[in-house]
């Protein structure tokens, strides 16, 4: 049994739930890995560091180490350029185009789905209206290449032989958008990282890649009204507008290590959280410390968080329910008046059904599952 592994792409910069799967399917299935650009197999930090990693040609184009999404329209084309057809198991880890790969009637496709193209589907107003891009000729023409992006992306959604999704909300996104059917196995998420305490200080946290969508200015205009300290940690094209509207008790951060992260993390009164996420992983990480979780009620935050409200024995956080400010603000008057209920044992229990041991071990589950059911059809 040969194996090949296809992912996005693999940069210093990519650090993210995608990525921790990646770690983890290497972990346990001897696979040669593939990706469109690599920059990590030559990052000495890296757990990459001296792995050969299959490439395609954005490898050598201007500027690709820093992400390979200014070159939007070529993926497609370059992802169906790596060469896989001496493999029997092709297992894709995609959240744009690593299941677009090229194979054979006789070849197992495998895709873990994070999520279907963001900017070709949900984000593609806010990727319009927040690019120069966007607008006049060159709005026109992006559209029109987002248009043929979508028409490719559920194309090629039929190479795939089995999908997983990372939660039940992106396995809701497969079907709207591939009408496939999609298993729901929850990513990794390195729990035992992050030391559980039980005493927390005065602070608020939030930890986010600061763009857009991730409404972190929704978070910090909240917080500037309601005069609670606040401490934002992250990096991102917001960062010095951020600063700039923070009120002296919001603390913008901008990036820190991961150790600091870690101590913030564990700290914390409540870690706030305003995005639509997929799965989420910063909302677990948040619990495996004991700390309560204040989120946006959409998206994965609802298969990972229990609101006190209906859980009153084992909540783990509460919701609002609007992307607004003032939404924001009545959940975090409602957590002070329920801080105390929380307990932070319970909080770290429910972490750990996102452990790494369970993740690799409903992944090779139906990994297997999956090769016999395909063997009985061919």
């Amino acid at each position: 049994m040969k194996y090949a592994l296809v992912h996005e792409w693999l940069t210093p910069k990519a650090t993210g739930g995608s990525e921790l799967v990646v770690r983890e399917i290497l972990k346990s299935v001897d696979a040669d890995l593939y990706a469109l650009i690599d920059f990590e197999s030559t990052n000495p930090q890296s757990y990459l560091f001296g792995r050969r990693i299959g490439t395609t040609f954005l490898q050598h184009f201007p500027l690709a180490s820093k992400g390979v999404q200014k070159y939007l329209p070529l993926l497609p084309l370059a992802i169906e350029q790596l060469d896989l057809r001496d493999y029997d198991v092709i297992l894709s880890s995609s959240h744009a185009v690593a299941k677009g790969v090229l194979t054979r009637p006789q070849q197992l496709h495998i895709c873990y789905c994070h999520t279907p193209m963001r900017y070709a589907w949900d984000l593609t107003f806010d990727y319009l209206n927040s690019s120069a891009i966007g607008r006049g000729l060159p709005g026109s023409i992006t559209r029109y290449l987002l248009h043929r992006l979508r028409q490719w992306d559920v194309i090629s959604a039929n190479r795939v032989d089995y999908f997983i999704a990372n939660s039940r909300h992106t396995a809701r996104r497969i079907w709207r958008c591939y009408r496939r059917e999609a298993q729901v196995i929850y990513p990794p998420v390195h729990t035992e990282r992050f030391s559980f305490q039980a005493q927390k200080s005065d602070f608020y946290l939030t930890v986010s890649r600061l763009v857009n969508y991730k409404q972190v200015t929704l978070i910090v205009e909240a917080f500037n009204q309601l005069g609670y300290p606040l401490v934002v940690i992250g990096d991102g094209p917001q960062l010095q507008a951020l600063r700039h509207l923070a009120k002296p008790n919001v603390q913008v951060l901008g990036f820190c290590p991961d150790r600091v992260v870690e101590e913030y993390m564990a700290q914390a009164k409540a870690f706030v959280y305003a995005a639509c996420e997929d799965f989420g992983i910063a909302l677990v990480e948040a619990q495996a410390c004991g700390t309560p979780v204040i989120a946006y009620g959409a998206g994965g935050a609802l298969e990972t968080v229990l609101d006190i409200r209906k859980h009153p024995d084992k909540g783990t956080g509460l919701f609002f329910l609007d992307q607004s400010p003032q939404a924001l603000m009545e959940a975090v008057k409602a957590f002070e008046a329920r801080a105390t209920a929380f307990s932070p044992e319970q909080i770290q229990l429910n972490a750990a059904q996102f452990a790494p041991t369970v993740f690799r071990d409903r992944y090779l589950t139906f990994l297997d599952g999956c090769y016999r059911d395909h063997l009985s059809r061919c």
